[in-house]
């Protein structure tokens, strides 16, 4: 296999892997038999199909195409091995540096380790939703409760809060590494963004700039802190960045494969909903850009909107059957979002019917050719940086706060007054900082990239209107739709790192590809001017380490800190100290916030905390009713003191190590202390 095909296929296998996965997982699980050996006999075939199907290639007559671009004539034949073996070793030193540097996060206080322990579930039961065991308790008595945070207690089970693409997608590392398995899974599959990103720049800007592309997404902190821990941003970029290559390479091709093609690029792009149910506002462009190719009778455009389709209504199909309690938690931002959906659908039906009128059709074309004459795309160019700079100047016009309505927007208010006291700022709870967004994205890439993003983003606006470049339509509109929703509405809890999550799904990657475009296009212009090779070549390097300064400046402390250590090692010794036959009851809140769903799933023990308001009699009540159902209560709390009352207490973990730290209105730096201790104690039996 020559080095332009290695780039091309191996870029393109995660996210058909993935694919391929979800295709067969989902189902096993929905039918509650997600087991190894089902779905494996079904992956193998599945993943042999779509991989065959989606890194073929029948490439079609590409003359006149761009020099330089995959798609020239020889493109793929003609690529140097160089920019090749380059990408492979910046992902390889990548995916060792995050495997090295990977975090425990497993008791659960934010996202990461609410999947982790989703992950564990599926991996030793198949099956959702979790059961209470209000047996193992005496039956049901009104001072116990099953819930905790991420895991929602609905219609008599214990439901997960998030949705389940991406535990199934860990689950088969459980299968095969238990904990450490699911943990790693993090920088693998942060590997597979890297490299997914390497193969789009490759394919868009240029085989030459795909190390450059690689290696500034591979040190910016949103991607380092992303792969380190168990965030769902991550299959959620490989999807999107693997099912936008395909669809570039849906353009070699030529009769039934490209409509195959076409379908599984679109099933990628779509699948990403399974995994992140707002990932539907990030895939409304690719069913606007469908309906283009089934205006102008193009096949691949019904494949396209058919894979997306299918995507999506998995995503959907699983929302309303194994994570309803999630998706009324999130109505509040659902509901607009379900309106511009139906929107997008209605506008884009009309276009079809629109363009497809003869005499309709006709006069939009000219219509499209006399913009494309005219003022209107050097205009669209300037808008862009003007819109560039109203977000700039944001901050001196506006300061976001929101109201809270529910219980955890004033869990939200309680932490931000917190880290407000301690960054010594004004206590306000209500602050989003919702108006630095685009200084947030700054502190990540650095000014000189943002310049050169802004550069490339108003180029190829220019260039789209004058009907150049069509390969970037989708991508283009896609970066463009989503980093504008994001800049004006992050809708995260503003402390950051834990921020920079929101911009990596697609913001940081977009902008990141039209900074690669823009240093191209500076490159070729430089190169017209009549200076030699060595003088360009010297320059393209010393662009790239210029935006890779700033990078490297605000990620080079957390390149070489670990956070969240120990906490497997922790977790595991207290699941020993459990006796075996022992029912688990939590007398105090943050240990049942963050331990329940743990006891219940890593020591397969049934777990439930007290009420508000439960007093010792009627823990010990309760204790009682275990043993007559012939098991073992055992009491567990954050201090000796909590448990005393019931039997001798013991510790039963202890837990010092460091988590990265929190910051409002600066780039993060520096780590906190992390302490936890759990005590138990066993009742006698009456």
């Amino acid at each position: 296999m020559n080095a332009g095909r290695l780039l091309v296929r191996a870029t393109a296998a995660p996210a058909l892997l993935i694919v391929a996965w979800l295709a067969v997982s989902l189902p096993l699980l929905m039918a509650g038999v997600f087991r190894p050996a089902p779905a494996v006999a079904l992956f193998v075939p599945a993943a042999a199909l779509v991989l065959w199907l989606g890194l073929r290639s029948r490439p079609r007559d590409t003359a006149g195409e761009r020099r330089g671009s995959l798609n020239a004539p020889g493109g793929v034949d003609a690529v140097q091995r160089w920019p090749v073996w380059a990408v492979l070793a910046i992902t390889l030193a990548f995916l060792v540096l995050q495997v090295v540097m990977c975090s425990e996060q497993i008791i659960v206080r934010r996202d990461p380790a609410s999947y982790v322990q989703f992950a564990t579930w599926l991996t030793k039961h198949g099956s959702l939703p979790i059961p209470l065991t209000e047996r193992a308790f005496g039956g049901p008595d009104a001072v116990l409760r099953f819930a905790s945070p991420a895991f929602y207690q609905h219609d008599g089970a214990v439901v997960p809060q998030f949705m389940a693409g991406w535990p199934l997608v860990l689950a088969p590392a459980g299968w095969i590494g238990g904990t450490h398995g699911i943990l790693l899974a993090a920088p693998l599959l942060g590997a597979c963004c890297v490299l997914s990103f390497a193969g789009l720049v490759a394919r868009l800007v240029g085989p030459r700039w795909a190390p450059a592309g690689a290696l500034l997404l591979a040190l910016t902190l949103p991607m380092l802190y992303a792969s380190r821990s168990t965030f769902s941003e991550l299959p959620a970029i490989v999807l999107l960045l693997g099912g936008l290559s395909l669809m570039y390479d849906v353009r070699r091709e030529e009769g039934r494969l490209a409509d195959l093609k076409a379908l599984l690029a679109g099933a990628a792009l779509g699948l990403i909903v399974l995994v992140r149910i707002d990932g539907l506002r990030d895939v409304l462009p690719v069913l606007a850009f469908a309906g283009l190719f089934i205006a102008r009778r193009r096949g691949i455009g019904y494949w396209t909107a058919g894979g997306l389709l299918l995507g999506v209504g998995a995503g959907v199909a699983e929302g309303f059957t194994m994570s309803l309690p999630y998706l009324e938690y999130l109505k509040a931002s659902l509901v607009p979002l379900a309106a511009i959906t139906a929107a997008v659908v209605i506008a884009t039906a009309l276009m079809v019917l629109l363009l497809r009128r003869d005499r309709t059709g006709t006069w939009l074309r000219r219509a499209g050719e006399s913009v494309a004459r005219g003022r209107v795309p050097g205009a669209a160019a300037v808008l862009t940086v003007l819109v560039m700079a109203g977000f700039a100047i944001r901050p001196l016009v506006q300061t976001v706060r929101r109201a809270p309505a529910t219980s955890d927007d004033e869990m939200n208010v309680r932490f931000i007054e917190t880290v407000q006291r301690i960054q010594h700022l004004p206590v306000d709870g209500t602050r989003q900082y919702s108006e630095l967004s685009l200084y947030w994205v700054v502190w990540y890439i650095g000014v000189p990239a943002l310049l050169f993003a802004t550069l490339g983003a108003a180029l190829l606006a220019r260039r789209l209107l004058r009907g150049h470049s069509p390969e970037w339509l989708l991508p283009y509109a896609m970066i463009v739709w989503t980093t504008t929703q994001v800049l004006v509405r992050p809708g995260i809890t503003p402390d950051h790192p834990w921020a920079s999550r929101r911009l990596i799904g697609l913001v940081v990657p977009g902008l990141l590809l039209f900074t690669v475009f823009a240093s191209a296009w500076a490159v070729k212009r430089v190169r017209r001017l009549g200076y030699g090779p060595k003088v360009v070549r010297t320059g393209a390097v010393a662009g790239v380490a210029l935006m890779l300064v700033p990078i490297v400046l605000t990620s080079g402390g957390y390149l070489v800190t670990r956070t969240e250590q120990h906490e497997v090692a922790a977790v595991d010794g207290m699941c020993d100290a459990l006796r075996p036959g022992a029912s688990v009851v939590m007398v105090e809140q943050s240990t049942a916030d963050r331990f329940l769903q743990v006891v219940r799933g890593m020591c397969g023990l049934p777990a439930a905390r007290t009420a508000g308001g439960a007093t010792t009699g009627d823990v010990r009540r309760v204790a009682g009713r275990v043993f007559a159902a012939g098991r073992h209560p055992v009491i567990m709390a954050a201090k000796r003191e909590q448990v005393a009352p019931y039997g001798t207490p013991r510790r039963v973990l202890h837990l010092q190590t460091r988590q990265d730290g929190r910051t409002l209105d600066g780039p993060p730096g520096g780590t906190w202390g992390l302490a936890a201790d759990v005590w138990i104690a066993e009742p006698p039996r009456p």
